[in-house]
């Protein structure tokens, strides 16, 4: 199955229902046990806070091209208003969150060092959600169904599916408009509460304890698929089952089995958000169910090689799909997102990232021996590279020679480079302060404190390489000779 690019997500709207909480990430490094308690002793070095749960259902919508309307409930904390005030900076998202007095906003803590989670810390107190708050979100729903194209119930079983408001939710949507799809992440050993529902995606160890053992083939998930199917009035089972792919049970169909992309594993948490999102957006967009789950599947196989509950784009899934169809190292060229992406991933590996930059109009030795240089001195080298309108402020009209796309795929090409930027400003400056390097490298006819960005990076503990030049190697003594011809 091959879903032609450009994939058509933009414009298509999800009423997105869920437990949202705040993921909180302490980084840090271990270089000693504690004294008091043989304990390490973590150095905090940064911190950061996301949108998990629910949230991160809403944040892949977002990030696939979707628009959004988000449902929560949440207490009246501090937590609660920091995770308001991440709802607000979002685009393309209508939340209509509900604050109740008892409640406890939920906050997972994760203390990382080395690439290692070395403790998570969970606040929560699980209770449900009021009958007032209920009926709030049974009258929202009414009114922001007729702009939407496909529902998500994103239950991570904190409270807000009570049994009542699940069926009350799903026989006023069938209700209100019958053919919409209701996509459940389900959680819990009692289904019965999804009642109706167009599709559910539990994954493999969820649907065991539903059937009360665990299932060891495809018979047995196929029987028990068929069983909810029948008892609970649901169209179809989408089955995740991390390294073994997924299993998708419809209704008067054969079981359609995707198997999972091959790929190095970094991180499987989100990734089932990231498959209900997918599917999700499919179907409001108007691909079939089975398209719907190849791409979450293809989806899934790039958040599992990223850190965290990370989110994934439509231009990376475009990508993806054009790699297993023909697609090459173009892949390597990344835009900003992409590249913090790439280097989280890469600092959770405990890598060494280099950074360098130039306009690199004509490749010659001077620049290979930069390139070499600079990829010796760390594990992974990032190049950020002037597009085309900051050469001619810097060089003039008469420049580049090649354009940027050009002048990105050949170094994109090099072995040696393993992330090409482009950046319009007239200094990396603020490429640098975005990726943080721990290697800054220039070439020796600058002095440390003339290099653009080394105090950020010396002052987050990194340290500026300056490399020997080539001598007689330069684009505008090319370029000069060329001219001569």
């Amino acid at each position: 199955m091959f879903v032609q690019s450009p994939l058509k997500f933009s414009g298509s709207t999800v009423l997105c229902i869920g437990d949202v909480m705040l993921d909180h990430f302490v980084y840090g490094q271990v270089e000693r046990i504690s004294p008091e308690s043989p304990i390490p002793v973590l150095r905090q070095q940064h911190q950061f806070s996301m949108l998990g749960g629910a949230g991160n259902v809403m944040r892949n919508l977002i990030a696939l091209g979707g628009n959004v309307i988000f449902i929560s409930v949440i207490g009246d904390d501090a937590t609660g208003r920091t995770l308001q005030n991440q709802l607000k900076s979002l685009t393309n998202v209508e939340a209509k969150i509900f604050t109740e007095a008892n409640r406890q906003t939920i906050q997972k803590t994760r203390f990382i060092a080395q690439g290692q989670q070395l403790l998570r810390v969970d606040e929560e107190i699980v209770l449900p959600c009021t009958t007032a708050s209920q009926e709030q979100i049974l009258i929202v729903v009414q009114q922001s169904l007729p702009f939407c194209q496909a529902v998500v119930l994103s239950d991570y079983h904190k409270g807000l599916f009570t049994e009542t408001l699940s069926q009350a939710l799903i026989e006023q949507i069938r209700h209100q408009n019958p053919i919409i799809p209701i996509i459940v992440d389900p959680k819990g050993r009692y289904y019965a509460r999804y009642k109706g529902a167009t599709v559910i995606t539990p994954n493999l160890k969820e649907l065991g304890e539903v059937a009360g053992h665990s299932l060891k083939s495809e018979a047995e998930i196929l029987c028990e698929s068929q069983r909810l199917q029948h008892d609970l009035n649901i169209d179809s089972v989408l089955v995740t089952q991390g390294s073994q792919g997924m299993t998708l049970v419809e209704k008067d169909n054969s079981p359609h089995f995707f198997p999972a992309q091959t790929r190095e594993v970094y991180d499987v948490s989100g990734a089932g958000d990231t498959v209900v999102a997918t599917v999700a957006l499919g179907l409001a967009s108007g691909y079939s169910l089975k398209e719907s789950c190849y791409l979450a599947n293809e989806a899934a196989g790039i958040a599992v090689g990223k850190v965290g509950t990370a989110t994934v784009s439509s231009e990376e899934l475009e990508d993806s799909l054009s790699q297993h169809h023909g697609g090459s190292y173009t892949q390597k060229i990344v835009d900003r997102h992409q590249a913090q992406d790439l280097l989280k991933r890469w600092r959770y590996q405990g890598l060494k990232i280099g950074f360098t930059n130039g306009c690199f109009d004509l490749l010659h030795l001077g620049h290979l021996h930069i390139l070499r240089q600079s990829a010796q001195a760390c594990d992974k080298l990032v190049l950020g590279l002037n597009t085309d309108d900051s050469i001619k402020r810097l060089k003039g009209d008469q420049r580049p020679i090649q354009n940027q796309q050009t002048r990105a795929m050949v170094l994109a090409a090099l072995s040696m480079v393993d992330a090409v930027i482009l950046f319009d400003e007239d200094t990396p400056f603020e490429l640098i302060k975005a990726l943080q390097p721990d290697v800054l490298v220039k070439g020796a006819d600058y002095t440390v404190d003339r290099v653009v960005g080394a105090d950020l990076v010396q002052a987050r503990g990194g340290h500026v390489l300056l490399v020997d030049l080539q001598e007689g190697h330069s684009t505008t003594n090319t370029v000069v000779k060329m001219k001569l011809v």
